[in-house]
């Protein structure tokens, strides 16, 4: 049986070109832009979180709040939890609907 590609030691010299220019393509972007990007100095006051920027000048008021005024047809929470409690220990116990009497049945004829 002859093998149809040139190989070399049991490897498929194809295959092997083509797995390199697949990884240089992957590859050589993440190599190429670490050495473009400068290194940054670290902050000492910085927090490292995701509203990093830089602060805001003294003198300008906040934003005002989203959502506007509350609608007139809002009605407030009957209890408001703020400790552990459980919202079931807050909250009375509803009274219980009397139970029907049964259907009475035809008398017989």
């Amino acid at each position: 049986m002859m093998p149809g590609n040139a190989q070399l030691g049991g490897v498929d010299l194809a295959g092997l070109l083509y797995l390199t220019i697949v990884l240089a393509v992957l590859f050589l972007p993440v190599l190429l832009g670490r050495r473009g990007s400068p290194p940054r100095r670290p902050d000492s006051d910085s927090d490292d979180g995701w509203d990093n920027g830089p602060p805001e000048p003294p003198g300008i008021p906040p934003p005002a709040p989203r959502g506007g005024i509350p609608l007139r047809d809002a009605a407030p929470a009957r209890v408001r939890l703020r400790n552990h409690d459980r919202l079931r220990d807050r909250i009375p116990a509803r009274d219980r609907r009397p139970a029907r009497a049964p259907d009475r049945e035809p008398a017989r004829r």
